[in-house]
């Protein structure tokens, strides 16, 4: 399945979940926020929500400095 994610196709296994796309792009365990198709996922969330062909991720990561 193509999925979206920050803006560039990634393809993923038939019902993977948000935890699975976000595992494509970091391995960071926290300062990370998801939104799939723009609504927020909760943390808690993550492992449970299936994606779907074409739908859109976007991983966000928190960045220290100033």
């Amino acid at each position: 399945m193509n999925v979206i994610i920050n803006g560039a196709a990634h393809e993923l296994p038939s019902g993977a979940t948000v935890a699975q796309a976000v595992q494509k792009l970091t391995e960071a365990v926290s300062g990370v926020a998801v939104a799939l198709n723009d609504e927020v996922v909760s943390r808690g969330a993550w492992s449970s929500t299936t994606l779907s062909e074409a739908d859109r991720v976007e991983v966000l990561t928190a960045v220290q400095g100033g």
